[in-house]
C-alpha cells in the first residue's frame, strides 16, 4: 500500500519498482516523459497535476486503493505551502546563471549584424582549451540570437575530443534540418552535399553551430561561402587552416566572473560568509568555468562542507593535479573532485561509459558493461546524474560530455586490471550485435518474435519495438560491427548483416547499407565460404542499386554472386543475383537486359522447384515487358504475382510476402494505366499505397500517390487528384526531389479551386 509518510516521489520509484518496470517502460505505458518522471522520483520538480498523476496510475496498473492513496498524497501536497526552496527545473543545455563574457558575446552579437547585412560571410571559430566555456558562450549567443535568424537555428556535435563525427554525417545532419529529402541526400557524393549546403546557407538567413570541432578538414566543406548566415565553430584549436574566418579566443575567466559564478551557485549568503575561501576555490580551479561549476555543485550537494575545507581538498596538489599535464589538468582536477565522491559502482560504472561508442546510450549499456540488469544500471547511472558527471536527457537517454568520457577512459586504465576494458569492450560489442540480429530476425521469414529462451536487455516484443532499437541504437551497432570486422569476427560480422536481408527495405535511405553489407562482402571471402560471399554479394548489389543509386556497380556485385552461387550450388542465391542485375539493367534503362535477366532467374526458380524469390523475378520481368511496349504481356505476369501470392499453400509467407504483393499491386496499377484502364490503375494505386503504409516501406507512398493522382486527372476526378498530390507533397523527406517535383508540376497543370 501507500505509505503517507513517505515523498511523492519516492512512493513512486518504489511501485514502479515494485511492478518491475523502468522509468522508460512506464513512460510508455502512461503517456508521461521519461524526464518528468525521473524529476518526480528526484524530488526535482514540483507536485504533479491530478491527470498526470491518473496517468502514472494507469501505467502501473494500480488496485483502487492504491491509486485513491495516491490522487490523495498529492492533494494534501498541493494544498501545503510551497517551502522556500521550490524553483523551476532548468531546461537542459540552457545556463540560468550564466556569468561574464561581456565582450565575447557583444563581438558575436556585431558578427551576426554584419552576416544579416550581408557585409561579410560570417564564419567564426571560438577556440581555447577543454573546459574553458566555449560551448556555454555558444550557446548562450545562439539563444540571444535566434530571432534574428528566422530561417532557423541548428546545433551539430562533431565529437572533436574523441571519436570525431565524419564531415559526410555531419553534413547529413544539417541537410536534414534544412529540409533536404533522404532520397537527394542518397543521390549526391561529399562534395555534392557540400555545395547543396553552401547554396542553401547562402540563400537563407540560419544561425548554424558546429560544437567540438577537430580541425579544419572536418568543418571546411561545413562552410558558406556568402549570403547572411553565421556559423560559429568551437574547437581546442584556433583551426589557423581556415581562410576568410574570424577568431575568438577563450581561456580562463576574470577572477571576479569566477567569484561571481561561484556565488550564483552557493547562494550569496553563503558565499559570502566565506568569500576568501570562495576566492581561493576559483584560483585552485584555474578559474575554468567546467571545474568551478563541478567544484560548487559539489558543495551544494553537501551542506556540511564549508567551503574551507573544500579549497583543503583542492590544495592537494597530488590528488589535484594527476597525471594530465598543461591545460587539461585544471579539468581533471573538477571532474575527480566529483569522481572520488562516487560509490564503487557508480565510478566504475563513468569507467565503462566511456567506452560507449554512440554520443548517448539507455541504461541497457551501463547493464550489458557491468553484467547486470538495467534495474540495477539505471540506479547506478542516475547516481552518475546526480553527481553531475553524465547528464539526463528529456528522451530517457543519457549522454556522456567528451572530456568526461576521456576521464574514464584514463581511470579505466589506471584503475582496472590489464584486460578489463578489452572484456567490457566484448560484452559491450557482443550485446549490441546479438540484439541487432534477434531484432533484425522479425523481418526475416522462419523467425519473427525472439525464443523464449532468450534474456535480453531490452524489450523486442513487437516488430515496432525491434525496429525502433535498430534504427535508435544505429550508430553504436554500426560501431561495433565495424569493430568486429576490425577484429576479424568474420563470423558476428557476417550474421549481424544476414539479419538486416529484410529489415533494410523498410530503412532504405539511413545511409549505410553499402558498408553493411560490403563489410559482411569482405568477412565471407575471409571465411572462404561461397553460399555466404554470394549472400552478402547480392545485398551489396540490392544496397548500391536502392540506396545510393549506382546501378551499373550493383550489376557487377550481382554477377559475381551469381558465380559465388553457383560454386555453392544455391538455387535461392543464384536467382537473387539474377533478379539483382534485372534490375540494375532496369534502371539502366536496358529493359532487354532486364527481360532475359528476369526471365533466366524465373526459368531456374521453377525447374528447381523454389519459389521463394520468384515473385520478384516474375514483377522484374513484367516490368521489363512493359517498357519494351508489351503491357498486355506485363500485366499477365502480375496476375501470375498474385495469384501465387493468394494460394492457400503458398511457400511465401510475412513480412516478405507483404512486400511483394504491395510491389506486384503497384505494377498491376502502371500495366492498366499502360493501356489506358485509368479506373482499374486507380483502384491498385489506392491498394498499394495501403498496403505500403501498413508495412511501413513509406517511401513507395509517394510515388504511388502521384500515379494515383495521375490517373485521377485522366478519370476528370481533379479535386481528388489535388488531394492525392498535395499529399505527395506533404511526404517531404520520404520522397525523391524528383517525386516531389513531379507532383509540384503536375499539380500547377491542374484548374484554380
Amino acid at each position: 500500500m501507500v505509505d503517507g509518510e513517505e515523498s511523492f516521489g519516492a512512493v513512486l520509484r518504489g511501485l514502479r519498482t515494485r511492478g518491475r518496470l523502468t522509468m522508460e517502460e512506464l513512460s510508455e505505458a502512461s503517456g508521461v516523459s521519461v524526464r518528468a518522471i525521473g524529476d518526480m522520483e528526484r524530488g526535482r520538480s514540483r507536485v504533479p497535476q491530478r491527470r498526470t498523476v491518473v496517468a502514472l496510475a494507469e501505467g502501473l496498473a494500480l488496485a483502487d486503493g492504491d491509486r485513491e492513496a495516491l490522487l490523495a498524497m498529492v492533494r494534501a501536497a498541493r494544498q501545503a505551502p510551497a517551502s522556500a526552496g521550490t524553483g523551476a527545473l532548468v531546461p537542459p543545455r540552457v545556463v540560468a546563471d550564466f556569468t561574464g563574457r561581456g565582450h565575447e558575446l557583444a563581438r558575436l552579437r556585431e558578427a551576426s549584424e554584419r552576416a544579416r547585412s550581408g557585409e561579410e560571410v560570417a564564419v567564426w571559430v571560438v577556440s581555447g582549451p577543454p573546459g574553458c566555456g566555449k560551448t556555454t558562450l555558444v550557446l548562450k549567443a545562439a539563444a540571444d540570437l535566434a530571432e534574428t535568424f528566422p530561417d532557423g537555428s541548428f546545433v551539430v556535435d562533431l565529437q572533436g575530443v574523441d571519436g570525431p563525427e565524419g564531415t559526410d554525417e555531419a553534413l547529413l545532419k544539417l541537410l536534414k534540418s534544412l529540409g533536404v529529402s533522404d532520397r537527394r541526400l542518397a543521390q549526391e557524393d561529399q562534395q555534392g552535399r557540400a555545395g547543396l549546403l553552401r547554396a542553401l546557407l547562402g540563400d537563407r538567413r540560419c544561425l548554424v553551430v558546429l560544437d567540438n570541432a577537430r580541425d579544419e578538414r572536418q568543418v571546411r566543406a561545413l562552410l558558406p561561402a556568402g549570403g547572411r548566415s553565421l556559423v560559429l565553430v568551437t574547437s581546442r584549436r584556433p583551426l589557423t587552416g581556415l581562410e576568410d574566418v574570424d577568431r575568438l579566443a577563450l581561456s580562463a575567466m576574470a577572477q571576479d566572473e569566477a567569484v561571481e559564478l561561484l556565488r550564483r551557485i552557493l547562494g550569496e549568503e553563503r558565499a559570502d560568509a566565506e568569500a576568501d575561501a570562495v576566492a581561493r576555490v576559483a584560483e585552485l580551479c584555474g578559474r575554468l568555468p567546467l571545474a568551478l561549476r563541478v567544484a560548487a555543485n559539489s558543495l551544494t550537494a553537501r551542506s556540511g562542507w564549508t567551503v574551507g575545507h573544500l579549497v583543503r581538498r583542492l590544495a592537494d596538489e597530488e590528488r589535484r593535479l594527476g597525471a594530465l599535464a598543461a591545460g587539461d589538468v585544471r579539468v581533471e582536477a573538477a571532474f575527480e573532485l566529483s569522481y572520488r565522491q562516487l560509490t564503487h559502482e557508480a565510478a566504475r560504472m563513468l569507467r565503462l561509459l566511456s567506452l560507449v561508442p554512440a554520443p548517448d546510450m539507455t541504461t541497457a549499456y551501463g547493464a550489458a558493461l557491468t553484467a547486470t540488469d538495467v534495474f540495477e544500471a539505471e540506479d547506478v547511472m542516475e547516481e552518475l546524474v546526480e553527481a553531475g558527471l553524465l547528464q539526463a536527457t528529456f528522451t530517457g537517454r543519457y549522454r556522456l560530455h567528451d572530456l568526461i568520457r576521456l576521464f574514464g577512459r584514463d581511470r579505466l586504465s589506471r584503475e582496472e586490471g590489464p584486460g578489463e576494458r578489452e572484456s567490457a569492450d566484448d560484452r559491450l560489442r557482443a550485446w549490441l550485435l546479438e540484439t541487432a540480429v534477434v531484432a533484425g530476425h522479425w523481418y526475416r521469414p522462419g523467425y519473427g518474435r525472439p525464443q523464449a529462451t532468450w534474456r535480453g536487455l531490452v524489450p523486442l516484443e513487437t516488430a515496432d519495438e525491434a525496429r525502433a532499437w535498430l534504427q535508435s541504437e544505429a550508430p553504436a551497432w554500426l560501431d561495433a560491427l565495424r569493430e568486429a570486422a576490425r577484429k576479424g569476427e568474420h563470423t558476428r560480422v557476417v550474421e549481424t548483416a544476414s539479419a538486416m536481408e529484410w529489415f533494410c527495405d523498410l530503412w532504405v535511405h539511413w545511409g549505410h547499407w553499402p558498408e553493411v553489407f560490403r563489410l559482411a562482402g569482405e568477412a565471407a571471402a575471409a571465411l572462404d565460404d561461397p553460399y555466404l560471399r554470394a549472400f552478402h554479394l547480392n545485398c551489396h548489389s540490392w544496397a548500391l542499386n536502392s540506396c545510393e543509386q549506382r546501378y551499373r556497380e550493383a550489376v557487377e556485385r550481382a554477377e559475381e554472386a551469381l558465380d559465388h552461387a553457383r560454386r555453392a550450388q544455391d538455387v535461392h542465391q543464384q536467382v537473387s543475383a539474377l533478379v539483382h542485375a534485372a534490375s540494375g539493367h532496369r534502371q539502366l534503362g536496358e529493359a532487354q537486359s532486364a527481360a532475359d535477366r528476369s526471365l533466366a532467374a524465373i526459368r531456374l526458380s521453377e525447374e528447381a522447384g523454389h519459389y521463394a524469390v520468384w515473385p520478384q523475378a516474375v514483377r522484374l520481368y513484367g516490368s521489363s515487358l512493359r517498357l519494351l511496349g508489351r503491357a498486355e504481356e506485363s500485366l499477365t505476369q502480375h496476375l501470375r504475382v498474385m495469384s501465387f501470392l493468394d494460394a492457400p499453400d503458398c511457400p511465401v509467407s510475412g513480412h516478405v510476402a507483404d512486400i511483394f504483393r504491395a510491389h506486384a499491386t503497384q505494377a498491376l496499377g502502371l500495366d492498366h494505366a499502360a493501356l489506358g484502364q485509368w479506373r482499374q490503375a486507380v483502384d491498385h494505386y489506392r491498394s498499394a499505397r495501403i498496403q505500403s503504409k501498413r508495412i511501413g516501406i513509406g517511401h513507395r507512398e509517394a510515388e504511388q500517390l502521384i500515379h494515383l493522382g495521375e490517373a485521377l486527372v485522366e478519370l476528370g476526378e481533379t479535386e481528388e487528384a489535388r488531394s492525392c498530390l498535395l499529399q505527395a507533397l506533404a511526404l517531404g523527406d520520404a520522397a525523391d526531389d524528383k517525386e516531389l517535383r513531379a507532383a509540384q508540376d503536375l499539380l500547377d497543370t491542374l484548374p484554380a479551386e
